[in-house]
């Protein structure tokens, strides 16, 4: 009897679970489908409460027209919107900043020599200068006919904007070949109309980076001293202008001069001055005829023949009296050979 009991009472708490599940799910139902919310006002009252409490323009204008202004004390709106239309009116004077102007282009002659020994260290140590160098600057490296690869993979490492030109003629005179090459890169500085300074750079060279500087601010021509030293040698000889103090060429440093001549014609090296590359592409700027231009093959004795010819056109470097060394040449004495990697050395002063 009491296990039937207790079967009995289970049925039941399930019919009542079920008849609260069945209430429950049926009421979630139709709630479900009755809206979420609802205006308490209708539309047309908040319609008309809209329109009635909306702020309504005042025609000022209107009833003040025959009124003096001038009795009216200005509000502090409008004061305040005044000032701010008269600080965004006015303008603040701009001072005019300093106008810079572009540094001018070096153009930088090296003739080399496969005669010349150690001609790779030398070009290396000559490009380690030039690098410090700021821009712009072009170099312009001249060699001759070679099936060595060398001196282009150093050019191509540097780093420097160059232009590397090859010369075919063949010579057996070390002077001859590079007198030759620098004529062939002022040909094509000529032919590419190339505008800036010129300065021929032997491998031998010494420079001040200040020198670089200096040569930015030639107008026509420049030079300046160069001290040369020899090799096994204990002295210095100085070469180049004298100058005064606002830079103009009043003589000149010689040595081995014929002192019966009286013309006596000052001994430019060709490491010793710059000029302006327009003088060979437009001749005519500076006073002289291209058919005068046309009958010289060599560029360096017309540009050395110009520089002599007008000495006030001349300006010496550094400012002042130029009497600063900024640029110095070695000179190594001993024989030529046609092995770069000969120990011994060579040449004059004009060789390198």
């Amino acid at each position: 009897m009491g296990s039937l009991e207790r079967s009995r009472k289970k049925i039941l708490l399930w019919k009542k679970a079920m008849v609260h599940f069945s209430l429950c799910f049926v009421m979630g139902f139709f709630t479900g489908f009755a809206p979420t919310s609802k205006s308490i006002y209708p539309h047309h009252v908040a319609a008309s409460n809209g329109s009635e409490f909306a702020p309504q323009p005042i025609e000022v204008s209107q009833r003040t027209t025959n009124v003096n202004r001038s009795w009216i004390a200005p509000t502090p709106e409008s004061t305040s919107t005044r000032s701010i239309e008269h600080k965004q009116t006015t303008k603040l004077p701009v001072k005019p900043g300093p106008q810079l102007k572009p540094r001018r282009l070096i153009i930088i002659v090296t003739p080399t020599s496969t005669k010349l020994p150690f001609q790779a260290v030398f070009l290396r140590r000559l490009a380690n200068t030039i690098k410090l160098v700021p821009q712009p600057l072009l170099w312009i490296v001249v060699e001759g006919q070679t099936d060595s690869t060398e001196l282009s993979e150093i050019l191509r490492s540097t780093g420097i904007m160059y232009r590397h030109l090859v010369s075919k003629e063949n010579f057996t005179n070390i002077e001859a070949e590079l007198n030759h090459q620098r004529n062939l890169a002022l040909k094509h500085i000529e032919h590419h109309r190339l505008s800036g300074i010129v300065h021929f750079a032997g491998l031998s060279n010494v420079y001040d980076l200040e020198f670089f500087q200096q040569l930015r601010h030639i107008g026509v021509f420049g030079t300046w001293p160069v001290a040369f030293l020899a090799a096994n040698r204990k002295k210095v000889i100085i070469e180049g202008p004298v100058c005064d103090d606002s830079s103009q060429v009043i003589g000149w440093h010689l040595r081995n001069v014929n002192i019966e001549n009286d013309a006596i014609t000052p001994p430019i090296h060709v490491s010793s001055f710059a000029f302006n590359s327009s003088i060979l592409w437009d001749p005519e700027r500076w006073g002289r005829t291209s058919s005068v231009q046309d009958t010289f093959q060599n560029s360096i004795k017309l540009v050395k023949q110009v520089v002599l010819e007008d000495e006030a056109k001349l300006k010496g470097i550094p400012s002042k009296d130029c009497s600063r060394i900024l640029l110095w040449r070695f000179n190594f004495h001993g024989h030529t050979t046609s092995n770069p990697k000969s120990l011994s050395t060579t040449s004059d002063s004009n060789s390198i």
